[in-house]
């Protein structure tokens, strides 16, 4: 009896048919930067067989288009697609995303090693080949409360999980430069394995001290300098372009033939309105080549030099030998998929029902104490008030000062300015903590937006003009154990319900979507002038610190980041 093995071999010398013959047609060869006119043959999950002619039990014409490897998005959090793992796999796939490498670190920042082994249990189901870093900071931050803690010793029975590929990313890089004992028990427990970054604007030795960890990748990068700083001391940079962080126009310098081996492609944090009216790493593609990147360079940033980055050795190429995740493209430029395999399967709908289902989990996550208009008031302060600066297409804010007007004894807002209020709500049900600040960039009006995606902890996070709006969407997600709130004069204009753990809906892909597009037309008759005002929201609790030498004092000054929570 003939085995697999033997089987592919002879498929590849011609001696039977292979599984499938792509006939017509072109594929994109990443090593020699040609277009090679040729059959491409699949044995099983395999390509058998290119640069030749091959008969196939099935046979496609695919004449006029152009064969690529599948695409790599080598950091995200399926979580903020705001959809489960197998309703990213639905969405995602069809544009040509055939391996995701994800930090389930939203929901384990909510459910500890239950929200991992949530993704773990999916990403053994899914078409898409879905790969998991293991969360590194669960909690984020001392400075905020989360609903778990994941000290090294409840990783570890994650780590030879077989879509397990190492520890996500370290975002506590001031830790790591002061030996901070979690740290570096994490750290060494990883050693010799993968350690993803995440580590924005650091630079000099602060740097140097964060690489000799053995931390090899990073996506937090906002300019080309940063980027060339950090691809010279032996960073794989991830170039990023998701619905709020978009850093691709500035990295479009870096995007070269040479570098393209140390580069790839994430979205970070991207939710289905994007996907449907832009699409995913495709969009990323066309926008690099429209913008006059050789698609040599962005192609293998997709692909080869993103599986490389991760030790995926099986994928990346059109070649035979290599896994069958291939994308059939109307063209380089236009990079819009006409067909996709993946591990060798033609992706359909058929295809997709062939996956079990996986039972949600987090139903009663939302814990948080009612509140009223009375809990967002904010104090007379002499002086100026601190203010969180949005910029748009950012997650990192400026601390920003202004002398706010004055309303009975508390600070009021200033939409001459475009300062409303903001506020932070434990609601793991742990110590009800409550925090009320300041906020520009929103461009409300009047009413209130809140949300129970509120990176990393997240907590109730609110934004609003209307302290008594305030109030009532804080505690109508509570009522639809949450989801994202709109509320204008006392009404409820528009909401998304995502039950699992605060983060992700139940419902299919194409419903969040839709809900998605009417809750975004609900922000924008509030005043809301950001582009993604809820995933901006999201952000907001983030302590981020735009500058920052370390290494001289052991501490940060204050001055330069806002946080509350």
């Amino acid at each position: 009896m003939t085995s697999r093995l033997e089987r592919l071999i002879d498929q590849g010398v011609g001696r039977v048919p292979a599984d499938i013959v792509l006939k017509g047609g072109s594929f994109f060869d990443l090593v020699t930067g040609e277009v090679v006119r040729s059959d491409i043959a699949i044995g099983a999950d395999r390509i058998v067989g290119t640069s030749g002619t091959y008969v196939g039990e099935t046979e496609i014409d695919i004449s006029g288009r152009t064969v690529v490897p599948g695409f790599i998005d080598t950091h995200l959090h399926i979580e903020s697609s705001l959809v489960t793992p197998h309703e990213f796999d639905r969405c995602v796939l069809p544009y040509g995303v055939t391996t995701a490498i994800c930090d389930p670190h939203e929901i384990a920042n909510v459910l500890g090693t239950a929200g991992i082994e949530f993704f773990l249990q999916s990403a053994l189901e899914t078409i898409m080949d879905i790969r998991v870093q293991l969360s590194s900071c669960v909690p984020a931050t001392h400075l905020e409360t989360a609903g778990a803690d994941l000290p090294i010793e409840r990783l570890l029975p994650f780590r030879h999980h077989p879509k397990v590929i190492g520890l996500a990313e370290f975002m506590n890089f001031p830790g790591v430069i002061h030996k901070d004992p979690v740290c570096m028990a994490k750290l060494d427990a990883f050693q010799g394995g993968h350690i993803d970054g995440h580590a924005p604007l650091l630079s000099g030795n602060d740097l140097n001290g964060y690489l000799a960890a053995g931390i090899r990748t990073e996506h937090e990068c906002t300019t080309a300098t940063e980027a060339l700083e950090k691809i010279r001391k032996g960073m794989h940079i991830l170039v990023r372009e998701g619905s709020v962080s978009k850093d691709l126009a500035a990295l479009i310098p870096i995007i070269t033939e040479r570098l393209s081996p140390y580069l790839a492609l994430c979205t970070d944090d991207r939710n289905p309105l994007d996907i449907a009216e832009q699409g995913h790493l495709d969009h990323m593609i066309r926008t690099a080549i429209a913008n006059g990147v050789e698609p040599l360079a962005i192609y293998r940033a997709a692909s080869i030099s993103a599986a490389r980055a991760f030790g995926l050795r099986d994928r990346g190429l059109v070649a035979p030998g290599w896994r069958a995740d291939l994308v059939v493209l109307d063209s380089l430029e236009g990079c819009r998929a006409d067909m996709v395999f993946s591990a060798g399967r033609r992706v359909s709908d058929a295809l997709f029902s062939t996956r079990k289902p996986v039972a949600p989990i987090g139903l009663d996550s939302v814990k948080a104490r009612p509140v009223n208009a009375a809990h967002f008031g904010v104090p007379v302060a002499e002086g100026e008030t601190p203010v969180i600066g949005v910029t748009p297409g950012k997650i990192i804010t400026e601390h920003r000062r202004y002398r706010l007007p004055v309303k009975g004894n508390e600070t009021a807002v200033d939409l001459a300015n475009d300062i409303i209020k903001v506020a932070v709500i434990e609601r793991h049900g742990k110590n009800g903590n409550h925090a009320n600040g300041f906020v520009q960039g929103f461009g409300l009006k009047k009413g209130a937006i809140a949300s129970t995606v509120g990176h990393d902890s997240h907590n109730i996070c609110v934004v609003g003009v209307s302290e008594d709006d305030m109030a009532r969407a804080a505690n109508r997600l509570g009522e639809i154990q949450g989801g994202f709130v709109v509320v204008d004069d006392g009404k409820v204009t528009g909401e998304i319900a995502l039950p699992i753990a605060g983060l992700m809906s139940l419902e299919p892909y194409e419903k969040v979507r839709d809900t998605l597009h009417d809750l975004r037309k609900a922000a924008f008759a509030l005043g809301a002038t950001l582009e993604e005002p809820f995933l901006q929201l999201a952000f907001l609790p983030l302590p981020v610190i735009p500058h920052l030498k370390i290494s001289d004092r052991g501490m940060v000054d204050v001055d330069k980041f806002v946080l509350i929570g």
